[in-house]
């Protein structure tokens, strides 16, 4: 896989004419002088790429008859015009003959019932004629685009789903695929785990004689759903194993260009419950150069729109999913206002778009493509999400998002190469724990993600860097440079990410744990003990008892602990759902720093080798985001602390909640980025003292007004005075004079 690394994109979706994304215009005799002259507006507005695309529908109306005229016409006006060209491929908009030729390819529901395609959502890639098929066609447009100087790279899929852009709402709980196709390469996943039939009748307490017989469950039993988890897993590698075969088809004929995919939301947002299969960020990430997501902070529905964690956990989350590949795209970042049917969403300003820009680069995306230059011209979207309007007008928000576009591209190699501080606190994302139950899963909505959120946002308010980790990095081992470990829900835990846990405290790491840890291992059997997987040696405790309820009080003891550090005997930690109580292992071995209203233990701290545990019992996380709690909010924030993690700045902004700006830091070959971003409608005055590790004479650039000012620093904080106007974005590169 290749990787550009000193070009940041920032691009607007435009294919030639108005048609929306994935339809084409038909090429006229005037569309070379129209296509032209928005070309030409695109690249005076400050943009500096062009985001295209290629469907197959379009792209090969009878097997083997290839047509790229209109990808051919608008890279030969962007390269005239002085834009480079991503390629989006769709190739969820099927041709007709691929229905004639493989009629035993179109999706199946679990009922039975078959799905005809409507050009969406096509048909099957688990079909071997069709797989073969998308990847001759995606190796196709590779031999077309690499003809142009100009060709930047691709996005191989964009929105990944088994089925995409089609509602099949006749179905009830529709789910996908069930195809013989899909279920003869489940049946090839099945083998590769299990090895031999019997361990796998073992596991799923079945009486299979033949694999031929074995089919993905349609519905969960009283008795056992490790076959739910097997099948849910099993859609998580497929859907990157897909991703890799297209990836591999371009690969074919172009294998020098960077490649991308995005997702419709960060997985952390969805749930394995989803019928259209979704996809795990983390596993996709590792079969590109940069995977990605949309950005719709205000969509459509008003009261759906993103409050301010939503949009920083999705920059936050595809961040880290990308981390091992340098960062992420935004594939497509809101333009416009958004539309469904008579549903018109808040209108997007200048502002907005300063806002949301500054947070994705702050965040660490390397490329930016707003979606889309015209507003869609047709589908129940028609009239929203574009750039400027229909007819051509140029708006304000067009004006801010292409000045900050020529700031990102005349410093473009800076943005591209620059890297957020490392951090030293990890929140585990562990997509296991939504299939506790199977398909009887009754817990909490979105409890996976609030519980992270809680934590999250809770030390993102400090300015505190985290990394969201997948739980894999625990089996793997790969946890160098961390301090702290947080696992929030953590119901459901596998052997070898215990394993890797206790690895990790043992060498002196520090670990916070959430109630029932590990309480079903990942086959959905329960544990002998709880803590579970051996974890209740390494807390120090087991679970006494356990009842639901819907806020938990947990009465603080002596807080002598550094984790309670200005904290008081009697004042009450406030968690969710569960109400956990501990025995001791061995009371000489631990520490009670807080108990239930009945006073049986309920938060436990404990040493294991040369590292330190605490074990709480309760949902803290998922408490603390729906009803912020300042005692949480300080215990939380006491954590780093404790674990020994260090901050790389601070700011007056710390004393307090801090609910507007929001403060981040980036490494580059001759110093640092400071970004800033004010969300609130007010401006705001703070300090910010960065760690710096020398003294002397610094020059600090403004990056967003052009100015440059100089600072002299005799200890080892360099401090900045900023007045941020609201809605508003800062951008300071901080050099040693004569770097």
């Amino acid at each position: 896989m290749a990787q550009s690394q000193n070009f940041f994109p920032i691009s607007v979706w435009y294919s030639g004419g108005k048609a929306r994304a994935p339809m084409l215009s038909p090429i006229t005799p005037q569309s070379e002088a129209e296509w032209q002259r928005d070309l030409e507006q695109i690249r005076a507005l400050g943009f500096n790429t062009v985001r295209t695309w290629v469907e197959w529908a379009h792209a090969e109306p009878q097997p083997g008859q290839y047509r790229f005229k209109n990808l051919e016409l608008l890279s030969r006006l962007a390269e005239k015009t002085g834009l480079k060209v991503i390629i989006q491929m769709y190739a969820d908009s099927a041709p007709d003959w691929v229905g004639k030729q493989y009629p035993d390819a179109l999706f199946v529901a679990q009922s039975g019932e078959t799905v005809p395609s409507q050009a969406a959502p096509g048909y099957c890639t688990d079909h071997e004629g069709v797989g073969q098929a998308v990847q001759r066609f995606y190796t196709e447009t590779a031999k077309v685009a690499v003809r142009y100087p100009n060709f930047f790279g691709w996005d191989l899929w964009s929105e990944p789903h088994i089925l995409n852009w089609a509602i099949i709402n006749y179905v009830p709980n529709v789910q996908f695929c069930y195809c013989p196709h899909t279920q003869e390469r489940f049946r090839r996943w099945l083998q590769k785990k299990y090895e031999d039939l019997d361990a796998l009748n073992a596991a799923w307490y079945r009486n299979f004689e033949s694999w031929d017989d074995v089919e993905p469950p349609r519905f969960g039993t009283i008795l056992s759903y490790t076959d739910f988890i097997d099948w849910k897993n099993f859609i998580y590698d497929k859907m990157a194993e897909d991703l890799r075969a297209r990836r591999d088809a371009i690969l074919k004929a172009d294998p020098n260009r960077v490649i991308t995919a995005h997702a419709a939301v960060p997985s952390v947002f969805t749930s394995p419950f989803s019928g259209v299969g979704e996809a795990d960020d983390f596993l996709m990430a590792r079969e590109v150069d940069f995977y990605g997501t949309s950005l719709y902070p205000k969509h459509s529905f008003p009261d759906r729109h993103w409050e301010r964690w939503k949009l920083l956990l999705a920059i936050e989350f595809s961040r880290c999913a990308g981390q091992k590949n340098g960062g992420f795209y935004v594939g497509e970042l809101q333009a416009g206002f958004g539309t469904r049917g008579l549903v018109v969403g808040d209108p997007v300003t200048a502002a907005d778009h300063r806002v949301w820009m500054g947070s994705a680069i702050a965040g660490g995306a390397k490329a930016l493509n707003l979606f889309a230059y015209y507003p869609m011209a047709s589908g129940y979207e028609s009239g929203g999400y574009g750039l400027i309007h229909l007819d051509g007008e140029i708006t304000e928000r067009a004006r801010q998002s292409g000045s900050i576009a020529r700031m990102v591209h005349e410093n473009s190699e800076l943005f591209a190469t620059s890297r957020p501080v490392k951090a030293e606190v990890a929140l585990v994302y562990n997509p296991l724990a939504q299939m506790i139950g199977g398909e009887q899963n009754c817990g909490p909505e979105n409890a996976l993600r609030d519980s992270l959120v809680g934590y999250w946002y809770t030390l993102r308010e400090k300015n505190i860097p985290v990394d969201f980790i997948h739980r894999r990095q625990l089996e793997s081992g790969d946890l160098s440079g961390y301090k702290l470990i947080v696992l929030p829900y953590p119901v459901m835990f596998p052997q070898a990410a215990a394993e890797g846990l206790k690895r990790f405290i043992e060498a002196g790491g520090c670990a916070v744990a959430e109630a029932r840890l590990g309480c079903n291992d990942d086959r959905g059997f329960a544990a002998k003990v709880i803590p579970g997987m051996g974890l209740s040696e390494v807390f120090g405790v087991r679970e006494e008892r356990v009842k639901m309820q819907g806020t938990v009080g947990i009465r603080l003891g002596e807080t002598s602990h550094p984790a309670l550090a200005k904290l008081n005997p009697g004042q009450c930690l406030t968690g969710a759902y569960f109400a956990e109580s501990f025995k001791p292992l061995d009371e000489s071995a631990i520490e009670i720093l807080g108990r239930l209203e009945d006073g049986s233990p309920a938060m436990v701290a404990s040493r294991f080798g040369k590292g330190q545990t605490i074990i709480i019992g309760a949902f803290l996380g998922l408490g603390q985001l729906h009803a912020p709690h300042s005692l949480n909010a300080r215990f939380i924030q006491n954590l780093p602390a404790w674990a020994g993690v260090e901050i790389p700045f601070t700011t007056s902004l710390d004393e307090g909640p801090n609910q507007a700006v929001d403060i981040r830091l980036h490494e580059h070959g001759q110093g640092l980025l400071l970004f800033a971003v004010n969300h609130g409608d007010q401006t705001k005055e703070f300090t910010c003292s960065l760690n710096v590790s020398t003294t002397g004479d610094y020059t600090i650039e403004d990056l967003m007004q052009n100015a440059k000012t100089r600072m002299k620093v005799e200890s080892a904080a360099l401090k900045l005075q900023i007045a941020l106007p609201p809605k508003d974005t800062r951008i300071l590169d901080i050099r040693p004079s004569g770097s």
